[in-house]
């Protein structure tokens, strides 16, 4: 393995795998009805005039399956993260306790449920499809490097069998965590 196919094929493994972390985190995004520390993780909050992340503000944690609770760090603080929670666009209604606000997750309807696995089956599309790209800026860089004469057509032809190998089970796990992901959205 020529040192120039090693460092490509290094290249296109990170990139890869980048594509299916990145689909696991939206995947962690998406509501299934249950609760979840990430569901409000993309949260901001107008605090010390600045919007910072709602971890910053306080601990986020899940004390039973359809409850979030977020304990604010500063009393000042506990309208601006229950605005934010209201006005994240997640269909939560959130209410404060003390320094504590509780975030009760509602079960999902059927045809939400439905609109949630359409939006998970997008997200695990455009990972592929990134996977794809990567796999094609792999052959074209191997194309370059048989034409500039650093491996021979025989190397070639058995790297691009490698890249594809590399694709095949990057998309085999995309495929695995949508089959996953669908199975607890639509579990009641």
């Amino acid at each position: 393995m020529s040192a120039t196919y090693a460092d490509l094929r290094k290249d296109l493994t990170r990139r890869m795998d980048t594509a299916v972390e990145v689909l696991r985190k939206e995947f962690a995004g998406l509501r299934t009805g249950r609760a979840s520390t990430s569901l409000l993780e993309p949260v901001m909050v107008e605090a010390y005039g600045s919007s910072v992340p709602i971890s910053s503000v306080g601990t986020i944690s899940v004390p039973e399956a359809r409850m979030i609770t977020v304990q604010v760090w500063d009393k000042a603080l506990v309208k601006a993260v229950e605005k934010a929670i209201r006005e994240a666009g997640l269909g939560l209604n959130p209410s404060p306790d003390g320094l504590t606000v509780r975030v009760p997750i509602p079960a999902l309807n059927e045809e939400r449920r439905t609109e949630i696995t359409k939006i998970a089956s997008k997200y695990s599309e455009q990972a592929k499809i990134s996977v794809r790209n990567v796999r094609r800026d792999g052959m074209e860089s191997l194309k370059r490097l048989e034409k500039d004469g650093d491996i021979s057509q025989d190397q070639h032809r058995q790297y691009s069998t490698e890249i594809q190998t590399l694709t095949d089970e990057r998309i085999k796990r995309i495929d695995e965590a949508f089959v996953s992901k669908e199975k607890e959205i639509m579990q009641v």
